[in-house]
């Protein structure tokens, strides 16, 4: 593989620079992802190497889930999954929906000044458990190509309804005498020959093969086995089918071929497709052989209808219930139910539809929805749980879900409610808990859907583990708003004004998981021209931690108002935070501003540094070389030194807590200098929007695991 991709002259996305990456890279696979405008989803555009069928149920990619594309993109780096066993351990969920062997690359496709989303590639599990240094430097460079390929676009190009397959064409074209030749040496051959492409459909049999399954060559030519042979319908066979694609290794297995007639199928896969060998395993109903290859085992018809989606296959869409389970796990509040339903289940069923209540003392309250007008989803909020509206309240109250195939069944039951949704198919399911109603969801299509019976029991079954994270997302919630609204309370409703300054702070808790923290921001008003901004952050994310924010603002208020210089405000804090013997430390960073002498003296306690940007003297950004003293709160009685300089109209200086630069993976030094760029390069003339787009800039993503605390000020001429 090398670092060479060349841009396709008539594709809009870079469709041949994938294959072209595929093929040198080795891989047997590969596909590009895309980060949406308006939603924080990587969406599937273009594939190579593996089919639609198999990469179905993985088409949209939540980028605030844990995997390797995710994670890829999220924290700016090559990810690498060498196998099976380092799935399992580094993404146990992927793990449980891609049960199969085969080594796994994702790479952000980094452009001038933006991700545009990942490069994935799959190698068999032949590869190697380690990427050499050569091929992570061309796995990068390849990603950096693809994402200047998507830079000359201009603009993000449009998400397709499905993603564009890309053949390898690794192999020639044989002449057409060899190709007659073969076909004549297929015939002659006493065993069943069958070709797949890598989309699993028909491409050839041999008679032999027709003989054996049962069928004429119209009948299977462009068809998915295990739709066109009922006695195939069974999710068994097709995952046989992807663990050869995925993993690229021989699989053999033993299927039924009814009334009484064992078949064994060896499936050799390669890069163009899938050869498969099909014999007698044994005559008048003998027990099949097992166990002859990786893979192998009886596989007996299926009983009943194919599962719901049969468009993905039966197989996928047990891996993918499985993901979902796995996913429902590891939502924390109720906006994660919501949005794992809105961007998982929605499509992994085919709804365009979803509303998600709550019940509230005998009310149905509404949650989230996707798919609908605010304005017909408000006329269900409040409903009663007796109300016959709509059937929400009925499965509530009798705890079976309900179905409606189209709007003459719904019309039956409830006239109204066809006119007041809009759509045309409906699936009802009470979320229950432990014999407690906690909400109900309700899937709507756009036209009539049927609804087979493996589409009932897995929605069924799906409404229950949504149940049991609906409560805990609430229960969560109802604690973290307690919390948030303590935090809040503690830190300054508004921010006094000074003729010659302009302010603006931010304060953003942490994403996940986090129940308070103690970071805290202030700008004291000393005088008419003077002033103190404080910045800090206490130790932990605990009620604890807030309460003693609370008592560092305070300490250092009074002794700021005192008439305290910078270095004493620090020291005197020290003090009492050591008397209160509390075991936590406080980083701080105290400036004292003066506008009629135009200068700021800053002092610090273990703080990250502030920034300073003034077009003409510092027009690149200057991050402050502060000599910083002892964090607050130990009690050495150490000194902290006090830095000057001068503050011009027009210098904007920026002080922040850690958890904007500080992020698992990166250098903290080499982030902060990256801060003080993106401080030069925001053209923005206010400075609240000036402190949003600092933000934005620093956390494309929008995911921080730590609390974030900022404070801007910048100095104009003063009036009069």
């Amino acid at each position: 593989m090398t670092g060479e991709v060349e841009r396709p002259r008539d594709a809009p996305h870079p469709d041949e620079a994938l294959a072209a990456v595929v093929r040198r890279a080795g891989a047997s696979a590969g596909g590009v992802y895309l980060l949406s405008a308006d939603e924080p989803v990587l969406h599937l555009v273009v594939m190579c190497g593996v089919s639609a069928l198999v990469a179905g149920p993985w088409r949209r990619v939540p980028l605030a889930t844990v995997g390797p594309v995710s994670d890829a993109v999220r924290e700016d780096r090559l990810v690498w999954v060498g196998g099976q066993d380092d799935m399992a351990r580094t993404y146990p969920r992927t793990a449980a929906a891609l049960p199969y062997r085969f080594a796994m690359a994702a790479a952000p496709l980094d452009g001038a000044r933006q991700c545009w989303g990942a490069l994935l590639l799959l190698w068999p599990a032949t590869h190697p458990p380690a990427l050499t240094r050569r091929e992570r430097g061309n796995l990068t460079s390849s990603a950096r190509r693809i994402g200047r390929l998507l830079d000359e676009g201009g603009r993000r190009p449009a998400i397709p309804e499905q993603p564009r397959f890309v053949r390898l064409n690794r192999t020639g074209t044989s002449p057409p005498q060899s190709a007659l030749a073969a076909a004549d040496l297929i015939e002659r051959l006493p065993v069943g020959t069958m070709a797949l492409d890598l989309e699993g459909r028909v491409t050839y049999l041999n008679t032999a093969a027709l003989d054996l399954l049962g069928r004429s060559t119209g009948q299977l030519l462009g068809t998915l086995p295990w739709q066109s042979l009922p006695w195939l319908d069974n999710p068994i066979s097709e995952d046989h089918y992807r663990t050869a694609v995925l993993s690229r290794e021989p699989v053999a297995y033993t299927v039924l071929h009814p009334p009484d007639r064992w078949l064994d199928f060896r499936l050799y896969p390669d890069d163009s497709g899938i050869s498969v060998l099909i014999t007698p395993s044994g005559a008048g109903g003998r027990e099949p052989r097992t166990g002859a290859a990786p893979g192998s085992g009886p596989v007996t018809p299926s009983p009943g209808p194919a599962g719901p989606g049969a468009k993905d296959g039966a197989a996928g869409r047990i891996h993918q219930l499985l993901h979902l389970a796995a996913a429902l796990t590891e939502t924390v509040g109720v906006q994660d139910v919501i949005d794992l339903v809105a961007d998982q289940v929605m499509p992994a069923f085919g709804a365009q539809g979803m509303v998600l209540s709550t019940t509230d003392a005998g009310r149905l309250r509404l949650a989230g929805h996707r798919g609908y007008q605010p304005g017909t989803v408000e006329r269900l909020d409040g409903l009663s749980l007796d109300t016959g509206l709509t059937p929400a309240g009925r499965v509530l109250l009798t705890g079976a879900p309900e179905f409606f195939a189209d709007p003459t069944e719904m019309e039956r039951a409830h006239p109204l409610a066809p006119a007041l949704s809009g759509k045309e198919a409906w699936a009802f399911l009470p979320l229950v808990t432990r014999g407690r109603p906690v909400g109900c969801l309700v899937l709507s299509y756009d036209s009539p859907h049927p609804f087979t019976a493996g589409d009932r029991a897995a929605f069924t079954s799906l409404a229950g583990l949504i149940a049991q994270a609906l409560d805990r997302a609430r229960l969560y919630d109802a604690k973290h708003d307690l919390a948030h609204n303590l935090q809040q309370a503690l830190l300054p409703h508004s921010l006094p004004h000074l003729d010659g300054l302009d302010v603006a702070a931010r304060y953003l808790p942490a994403t996940h998981g986090m129940e308070i923290g103690g970071d805290f921001y202030d700008l004291i008003r000393l005088g008419e021209s003077t002033a103190a901004a404080v910045i800090g952050d206490v130790q932990g994310h605990n009620a604890t931690a807030a309460a003693l924010m609370g008592q560092v603002r305070t300490a250092i208020h009074a002794h700021a108002t005192a008439g305290a210089n910078p270095a004493e405000v620090l020291s005197r804090t020290d003090r009492v935070l050591a008397d209160f013997d509390s075991e936590l430390f406080v980083s701080c960073l105290y400036a004292h501003i003066d506008l009629d002498l135009r200068s700021v003296q800053l002092a610090s306690a273990g703080h990250p540094p502030a920034i300073v940007h003034h077009p003409r003297h510092h027009p690149s950004g200057r991050v402050l070389d502060i000599e910083t003293g002892p964090l607050l709160g130990i009690g050495l009685d150490a000194p902290f030194p006090i830095t000057t300089l001068p503050l011009l109209p027009g210098t904007a200086l920026a002080l922040y807590t850690d958890g904007l630069v500080e992020t698992p993976g990166t250098d903290m030094t080499r982030a902060i200098s990256r801060l003080a760029r993106h401080l030069a390069d925001v053209r923005e003339q206010s400075v609240e929007h000036l402190v949003d787009s600092l933000i934005r800039r620093t956390l494309p993503t929008g995911r921080h695991t730590d609390d974030i605390a900022v404070l801007l000020l910048r100095a104009r001429a003063r009036s009069g």
